[in-house]
């Protein structure tokens, strides 16, 4: 039976292979049955609880078997999962539950003392799933009435590197779909094990980790958080046959591995992948030359249920681009007018196809903005397609910087000045100044033990950019701020700019 609802994969796996380990977590094993069981009693808890189909549930973790199990059981009872990060703030968590309208909340305490203090403060009491808590969020939360929503698995918020998070309704049919395309583009079976550290609050660990490894039957080697000496321990001892993160992960276990000058060894890794933000050419072949295989890297977000290009493992790529388009999905390339630019071009990526998500909850004017005739959706990020049809992300149209009258993508400022001996991590933001033009403003995180020279710097940036392209400052950031997800905040970088 073709599944229709995200459950449903669960269901299958429990029913085939019941014994089977899905689950490596540090505290032990755990087989499909018992997550299976898992995720039976926390339906019975929603229903009890008077949860009805269309309610919103938010889940206050980090990733643990008992997110898994929630998950599915809001699903099972027609409810929309909204995960939040733990490691959030009391006030970043309750605006979104109030945005989200949440009728009940969920603490994974057993897993996160994180999650922990939050169920403290929120008086939460005791659930059928050990190790989890509960609380009433909203008694008065309204179910949604609109039957064009009824395909709604989840409410995925953004990670507001930019502004306000918004809440994306994701599909069933969209995480689905990408969970069978990414199993089979990365031919996932029950062989395989992926490090799965990746939010599932987010759309990288709920799509790319979570329904790709239940759609191909791989187990998760699972983990609250990166670190990268666990990392390196998993890699050499348990199995790892896939890795995934954000560009910053890579650049974290290279900072580790030349600081504490250890030895690797990953004797089942097979496909090694990033995504969510830009990648530096320079970053993608100090990784490749740690591993001695390719970094494969894809386009993707969370309106999208995942990525909608991928590059293939059967014709890796020496550049940076994100591959091609995936099944069933459908992309353009517009000038400011919405017509088709040449290959070559830069525009704004339009994309359409059975990822895109329901729109932004209860925020009509918000999906207004980004929906285009004939259902396609402006991404708001720029790029241009190679003659082949390979996409190349150039960078997000909200930060493009307008210099001296001149475009200036803060994505190729970057990739010059992470090449320079010494950068670990770069981000370049534009700061308004009083003319109307914008100052372009360089934060660059230094690899363990070095140092910013920064006149020498600036003679590299001289060789290799435009002047109207080379920052007018440049300042030394360490630690660069980050989503839990991998993203730099860039908005925290110009609010330091002011």
């Amino acid at each position: 039976m073709v599944p229709t609802r995200i459950h449903e994969l669960l269901e299958a796996r429990a029913s085939r292979s019941p014994e089977a380990v899905f689950l490596f977590e540090p505290s032990g094993t755990v087989s499909y049955a018992a997550l299976q069981a898992m995720a039976e009693a926390a339906a019975q808890d929603l229903l009890a609880a008077g949860v009805r189909p269309t309610d919103r549930v938010l889940l206050v973790t980090e990733n643990c078997a008992a997110h898994i199990a929630l998950i599915m059981a809001c699903s099972r009872v027609g409810a929309w999962s909204c995960g939040v990060n733990a490691r959030m703030s009391p006030g970043e968590i309750a605006a979104i539950a109030e945005r989200a309208d949440a009728r009940l909340c969920y603490f994974t305490t057993g897993a996160s003392e994180a999650a922990r203090q939050h169920a403290i403060r929120a008086g939460a009491t005791s659930s059928a799933l050990p190790g989890v808590l509960r609380s009433a969020a909203r008694a008065e939360a309204r179910p949604e009435a609109d039957p064009a929503l009824a395909d709604a698995a989840a409410i995925i918020f953004t990670s507001g590197t930019s502004g306000t998070p918004k809440g994306v309704m994701v599909s069933h049919r969209g995480l689905l779909h990408f969970g069978r395309v990414s199993a089979r583009v990365r031919s996932l079976s029950q062989r395989d094990r992926v490090y799965a550290f990746l939010p599932m609050t987010h759309i990288f660990g709920i799509g790319t980790v979570l329904m790709a490894a239940l759609t191909g039957g791989a187990a998760l080697v699972l983990r609250a958080s990166f670190s990268p000496a666990d990392m390196l321990q998993a890699l050499a001892h348990e199995q790892v046959s896939n890795l995934l993160g954000p560009p910053t992960m890579y650049a974290r276990l290279l900072a580790h591995v030349e600081a504490e000058r250890v030895a690797i060894r990953f004797p089942a890794l097979r496909y090694v992948y990033t995504g969510s933000a830009p990648l530096d050419l320079g970053l993608k072949q100090r990784i490749e030359a740690l591993f001695g295989q390719p970094l494969h890297y894809g386009y993707g977000l969370s309106e999208y249920a995942g990525s909608v290009f991928l590059t293939r493992v059967e014709a890796p790529r020496a550049d940076t681009a994100a591959g091609y388009v995936v099944e069933g999905g459908e992309a353009r390339i517009v000038d400011s007018g919405g017509n088709d630019v040449a290959p070559g071009e830069t525009g704004e990526i339009w994309l359409r196809g059975p990822g895109l998500m329901l729109g932004y909850f209860r925020d009509a004017a918000a999906t207004a903005q980004v929906m285009r005739p004939g259902g396609w959706y402006a991404s708001g990020d720029l790029g241009r397609f190679d003659a082949d049809g390979a996409l190349f992300v150039v960078g997000r149209l909200k930060e493009m910087i307008i210099r001296s009258g001149f475009n200036v993508y803060p994505a190729e400022i970057e990739t010059v000045i992470g090449r320079f001996d010494g950068v670990h991590l770069c981000a370049v933001v534009g700061v308004p100044e009083s003319d109307g033009n914008e100052q372009i403003v360089a934060f660059v995180e230094m690899k363990p033990g070095a140092f910013l020279d920064e006149p020498a710097l600036r003679g590299y940036l001289a060789e290799h950019l435009s002047p109207y392209k080379r920052p007018a400052r440049i300042e030394a950031i360490a630690p660069m701020p980050t989503t839990a997800n991998g993203k730099v905040l860039k908005r925290e970088l110009q609010a330091r700019c002011r």
